[in-house]
Order: C-alpha cells, then structure tokens, then sequence
C-alpha cells in the first residue's frame, strides 16, 4: 500500500461472464473498481439533482443552490462561446462537466479515481469529438470540411495548412484526455508520497516528528489543492467542448 501507484490499479469487484459480439470477439463485462467509480460518479449527480430539486424554492437552499450554481456556470459557457444557439448543446455539455466533476472528487474520499485512467478521459475525449463531427456534418453537409480550410487564406498555402488543420483535429481528443488524466494521476501520486512521508518520518522519533509535521502540512496544503484541480479540470473540459461545437456550429466563421 506504500507504492504511490498501488491506488490506480484495475481490480474485478464482480466477475461477470463474457458475451460474444460479432466482430469484436469475446467482450469481459465484469464490474471493476473504475466502472465502480463511474457508476457511483452517476448515481450521486442523479441522486444530488433529485434532492437539489425536490423543494424548489424562491429563496433556495443550500443544495439547490449549488446544483443551480453549477448550472447556471455551464449555461453560461454555452451562451457566451457558442452563442444563441448554445441552448441546444447545454444537456450535453452539462453532463460532461458535472460527471466529471462528481468523479474527480468522489476520488479525493475514495480509494480509487475513475479519471485519473486514461482509457476513461481517452473515452470522454472521443465522445466530445465524435458528437462534434456529428453536429458538423449534420448541419453542415460536406461544408463541414471547410474547418480544415480556414478562408483568407493564399491558395499555395492550403497545401501546408490543411495537413496541419487536420492532424489538429485528430489530436483534440488526445489533448482532452491528458490533460484531465494527468492531472489527476500526478496529484493523486504526489498525495500518496508526502502522506508516505508523514508515516516514515513520524516513526523515526523526536528528529523525525519536525519532518512528519512538514509533510503533513503539505498533504493539507496539497488536498485544498486538489480539490481546486478537481474542479478546474471539469471547467476546462466543459470550456474546451463548448470552442470545439463552436467551430462547427458557426463555420462560415472559421
């Protein structure tokens, strides 16, 4: 339990038989520890928004005014970087941020954190980019490849533009997923070595106390701080999808 990487690994909670999908093979669909950690992030969104809203009120309380703050952040989001028709995309935008948000600090109180592995961000990345490449080519047609086009540009230079346009492009999920599983990979590990610290200094005696007093303050300095990444990161992921609807939803801008 030392081993600051022991908390990130994948263990069978229940073992479940394997169901044949043509095409794919044999598909394992026993619950681990990560798909645990999702569907408990889930259930306490559902669960927080039930309370939250069960006694709406004008002068609202504490819980109903956390769940519309958070609302009203995303709504926000939605409105001022795509602009009037933002509203469609708010559900889904919505959704990303405060599932990741509950999972990014559900991880702070329990064992294990479901984004701090990158298949989870790799799959919430490629969510985000396969439902813009949808809304593009949905309300675009083939226009939709003027994205990689940018207009006002010399002719001679779309042959070095274009390339460069689309490897961008491929590269969004990639960049959507580590930047959100580092982050909480690398703070979760750094938590565990300084509270490690605490232990081993604080059993090496009188010299060691002064030690362990220091790591301790910094495991408090370093939680408070998570918990600000914790939010932070489900902000930039919901930001970050709201430019990339963006640019399909208003592409003759581009």
């Amino acid at each position: 339990m030392a081993d600051p990487m022991h908390q990130f690994q994948i263990a069978k909670i229940l073992d479940l038989p394997k169901v044949a999908v043509p095409g794919l093979g044999q598909i394992d669909l026993s619950i681990t520890n990560s798909v645990a950690a999702m569907l408990l992030a889930a259930t306490l969104v559902i669960v927080f928004y039930a309370f939250a809203s069960a006694k709406a009120a004008v002068v609202p309380g504490r819980l109903q005014t956390v769940g519309e703050m958070l609302y009203g952040l995303v709504n926000g989001l939605t409105d001022s970087i795509i602009g009037h028709d933002g509203k469609k995309y708010l559900p889904f935008v919505f959704t990303l941020f405060v599932f990741v948000l509950f999972a990014n600090i559900q991880g702070m109180f329990l064992v294990f954190t479901a984004t701090s592995q990158i298949a989870v961000t790799l799959t919430l990345g490629l969510l985000v980019i396969l439902t813009v490449v949808a809304v593009g080519v949905g309300k675009n047609g083939l226009k939709f490849f003027k994205l990689f086009a940018p207009s006002g540009v010399p002719w001679p230079l779309y042959i070095l533009l274009v390339p460069i346009e689309i490897l961008s492009f491929l590269i969004r999920p990639i960049t959507l997923a580590l930047r959100l599983f580092g982050n909480m990979l690398g703070g979760h590990v750094v938590l565990k070595i300084f509270a490690g610290f605490v232990v081993a200094l604080g059993g090496m005696g009188v010299l060691g106390w002064a030690g362990a007093a220091l790591a301790l303050s910094s495991v408090v300095a370093l939680t408070a701080l998570e918990f600000m990444v914790a939010f932070l990161q489900a902000f930039v992921f919901a930001v970050l999808t709201c430019v990339y609807l963006n640019d399909v939803v208003h592409l003759d801008s581009h």
